[in-house]
């Protein structure tokens, strides 16, 4: 059965995500998902709260841009959300916009060499290994968490391009796609990812999440037009749904069928009811999912 979440853009003032996350959990919805983009809001700070206000609904991350956070310190701040909610966070990590890293001295030469080492380490560190690497970006000196999760706890990835989804498969334990992958794109996602995890001898479980544009309503159709334009992918077919939840329903579903584990429903920007967006997903989207 295919997850069915839904998005708290982060161009929502912080204080809306109390009341969004409180009708998200009554509401019934699987997954809220939360965005680190600059200069907006912080990823981590976000999601402890809503895991706070809260006690089943499951909070991603998606996704903490690794140049802006040493290593050590992803890894304790996950693994403190790990412990304070058990089986309830998930954190996804990625190369952040490169103009954005550039604006705060953090761009890296080589971001997917920066995002390899970064995985192994805090995958390691979350597995409550002491680890000592000399990598290119990654340094780390015999750490060890003193509190590592209890449980196993995945990292995801997000990312675009061939080469950092091959580190994907490799060196993740999942792969957040954009909006911008149409069930074609998801497919060829797949299989390059697929390519990175033979090429590690891997064959655990690997989650792809995909998020999905969508809006209801009598102008939903434009709205999602206007995004998507504003994206630079209005040529791009097969991207957004709008319409009511039928219409919703079947492009979740053709991701699925693409390989999509997880569909993350994302409001355009202007969305004027977020609160009736997350109940439109979890109440009307989900139950033609089953």
């Amino acid at each position: 059965m295919t997850t069915l979440g839904a998005v708290f853009r982060p161009q929502l003032a912080p204080e809306r995500l109390r009341a969004v996350s409180r009708v998200a959990e009554e509401a019934g919805l699987e997954e809220l998902w939360l965005w680190e983009d600059c200069f907006l809001e912080g990823g981590v700070s976000t999601a402890a709260a809503a895991l706070a206000w809260t006690e089943r609904l499951r909070v991603g991350i998606g996704l903490l841009p690794v140049p802006l956070r040493n290593v050590a310190v992803t890894a304790m701040e996950a693994a403190s959300l790990h412990r304070m909610f058990p089986g309830r966070a998930i954190v996804g990590v990625g190369h952040g916009v490169q103009d954005w890293m550039g604006q705060v001295g953090a761009r890296a030469e080589s971001p997917v060499t920066l995002l390899r080492e970064y995985l192994l380490a805090l995958r390691a560190l979350l597995a409550g290994e002491r680890v000592t690497t000399e990598g290119r970006y990654v340094r780390l000196d015999d750490v060890a968490l003193d509190w590592p999760p209890a449980r196993r706890a995945e990292v995801l990835a997000g990312v675009t391009g061939p080469r950092s989804l091959r580190i994907a498969g490799e060196a993740a334990d999942g792969t957040i796609l954009t909006m911008t992958n149409s069930p074609d794109a998801v497919r060829r996602a797949c299989r390059i990812i697929e390519e990175g995890r033979a090429a590690a001898g891997r064959t655990d479980p690997h989650k792809v999440v995909v998020y999905l544009l969508a809006a209801t309503g009598p102008d939903a159709a434009e709205r999602v037009r206007a995004e998507l334009r504003v994206e630079g992918v209005a040529d791009v077919t097969d991207l957004g749904a709008a319409g009511d939840a039928g219409a919703v329903a079947k492009a979740v579903r053709r991701l699925a069928e693409a390989g999509a584990d997880t569909v993350v429903l994302q409001p355009t920007a202007d969305e004027p009811d977020p609160e009736g967006f997350v109940r439109f997903t979890a109440e009307q989207v989900r139950p033609l999912l089953d």
